[in-house]
């Protein structure tokens, strides 16, 4: 059973930094991106980043990588997403999911065939 799991959300202030963990089981992941995505109260799921599960590519919106970072955690075998300088804005549920690598932009929900429950991110002004 392929499971999808994030961690590390929570309450956070603004201008502070939450690291969020994916780590995914129930099957072998090389041939797939992990990506990530976030869904605020009324809106559309949105694109975060994405990356190879080797780590050796990144996807980013076409806006620029910005305060948001993609990497891999090869000690614990888990996806990160590093957050930094967080605002109110910020706030939403944050959803891992896998794509196979089939070459695309990895930005649309629809390229991925898994998804995780979410985890919610808070941020206070």
């Amino acid at each position: 059973q392929v499971q999808l799991v994030e961690s590390g959300g929570g309450l956070a202030q603004a201008g502070g930094s939450l690291r969020l963990s994916c780590a995914a089981s129930g099957r072998s992941f090389s041939s797939y991106v992990i990506g990530w995505f976030r869904q605020a109260p009324g809106k559309e799921r949105e694109f975060v980043a994405a990356i190879s599960w080797g780590g050796r590519n990144t996807f980013y919106p076409d806006s620029g990588k910005g305060r948001f970072t993609i990497s891999r955690d090869n000690v614990k075998n888990t996806i990160i997403l590093q957050m930094n300088s967080l605002k109110p804005e910020d706030t939403a549920v944050y959803y891992c999911a896998a794509a196979l690598a089939i070459g695309g932009t990895y930005s649309y929900t629809n390229e991925y065939d898994y998804w995780g429950q979410g985890t919610q991110v808070t941020i206070s002004s």
